[in-house]
């Protein structure tokens, strides 16, 4: 199982970024995703997920900059009007989906890649 994270970089405050994770190794139609992110001196958190009836769930400061979507093996986020405290480590995680087809990243996930680097300069 691989889950590969791209896309980030450094950018300054307001720009825009996109990231994307290629999945590989597992059925990917059996698993929600997610993007978590590390910012320096706090808990991974989630960022943006897609959940098993098919809907979105957002971190409330992603609302509004941050569009979360896949296709097919794909994970992508598109991050914009980007502010510094948006800087840090950028994760993409896979949820395996229960026997009830319910599934959020959120709450658990099952693999995790290595992550990409985020920075937003003033």
């Amino acid at each position: 199982v691989q889950l590969v994270e791209s896309g980030g970089g450094s950018v300054q405050a307001g720009g825009s970024l996109t990231l994307s994770c290629v999945a590989s190794g597992f059925s990917y139609a059996g698993y929600c995703m997610a993007w978590f992110r590390q910012v320096p001196g706090k808990e991974r958190e989630g960022v943006a997920g897609t959940l098993g009836d098919g809907g979105t769930i957002y971190a409330e400061y992603a609302k509004g900059r941050f569009t979360i979507s896949r296709l097919s093996n794909t994970l992508s986020l598109q991050m914009d009007i980007l502010k510094p405290e948006d800087t840090g480590t950028y994760y993409c995680a896979a949820a395996r989906r229960r026997s009830s087809g319910t599934c959020n990243p959120f709450i658990y996930a099952n693999y995790w890649g290595q992550g990409t680097q985020v920075t937003v300069s003033s």
